[in-house]
């Protein structure tokens, strides 16, 4: 078993790189590839400013992505303060070797494995060796000279620059909730909107703003402009929402399943002086949303 282990957070392209080589080198071996996650994530667990942590992947989100990249078998260890307790000898030796028959280990370039403090390169792959792993050690990815890693991305999304984490993710970030009941304004306004409430919640929101998205509802696919944020102008309330206008759809989906792709964002969020002054603005909202559709396709 060709084995790489990690929380692999948004499986972005550095993670990408470790798993293609797992996959290579698997393959090569005549051997399956498994990749060994954990859940929740360590910071939760640890305390460590857990509660501004929000994940860029579900656990099935994470699952869906390593299976289509080709990996064969995912096991998924639950991450406690008894388990961070054990050293990168007592991990290596009883769950890579003695449960899951690892035979090499994928390190990524700034790899840590168990408790304690730091392992040097050297001393994490004569560990390795020493209780009989081959080891294949992975250089740091980057795009246009930025590191990439889970936290440039949240930071990336909390901005609002959606296609700049797009490009370091691979892929198009993504939401994925149930339709619930609105305040019914949007639909008064010629602008209805689904209300989308997360499946997960420590999935990570873009930061606030109107962006172009693609919505997987009923089986198929639209466009469509997503606004997240408070609604300032027609709520005094903090609470977050992620509210969806679906073009070309006029079918009830409430209760039912959606999953949003965010391609761009058109703005930041704005507090309007009326309703009509909101409504104006996601008419000129609508119209660049088509153009940015326009130029995709």
């Amino acid at each position: 078993m060709v084995i790489a282990t990690g929380f692999f957070d948004g499986v972005h392209l550095g993670h990408r790189a470790v798993i293609s080589a797992l996959c290579r080198v698997a393959r090569e071996r005549g051997e399956e590839s498994m990749v060994v996650t954990f859940w929740p994530h360590p910071r939760n667990v640890l305390q460590q400013d857990a509660e501004g942590l929000r994940l860029l992947t579900s656990l099935d989100e994470k699952k869906e992505i390593l299976h289509g990249l080709g990996v064969d078998r995912i096991e998924v260890l639950a991450f406690t303060k008894e388990f961070s307790r054990l050293s990168a000898e007592e991990f290596i030796r009883d769950y890579i070797v003695g449960r899951f028959g690892g035979t090499t280990l994928i390190l990524g370039y700034d790899h840590r494995l168990g408790g304690g403090p730091p392992m040097s390169r050297e001393e994490l792959e004569n560990l390795a060796r020493r209780l009989g792993l081959e080891t294949y050690r992975m250089g740091e990815e980057d795009f246009d000279g930025i590191p990439i890693s889970s936290t440039v991305i949240r930071n990336m999304l909390k901005a609002g620059e959606i296609e700049k984490a797009n490009d370091m993710l691979g892929y198009r970030y993504g939401l994925h909730g149930v339709v619930v009941s609105g305040n019914k304004l949007g639909r008064e306004i010629g602008f209805p909107t689904a209300n989308m409430e997360l499946y997960e919640p420590l999935k990570l929101l873009p930061g606030d703003g109107a962006y172009v998205v693609e919505a997987d509802v009923l089986g198929s696919t639209y466009y469509g402009m997503t606004n997240i944020g408070t609604r300032p102008t027609v709520s005094a309330a903090m609470k977050r929402t992620i509210e969806t206008n679906v073009f070309d759809f006029s079918s009830d989906i409430y209760g039912l399943d959606m999953k949003l792709r965010f391609i761009s964002r058109i703005r930041g969020e704005v507090r309007f002086d009326s309703v009509n002054d909101l409504k104006c603005r996601l008419s000129e909202d609508r119209e660049a949303a088509m153009m940015k559709i326009r130029r995709l396709r």
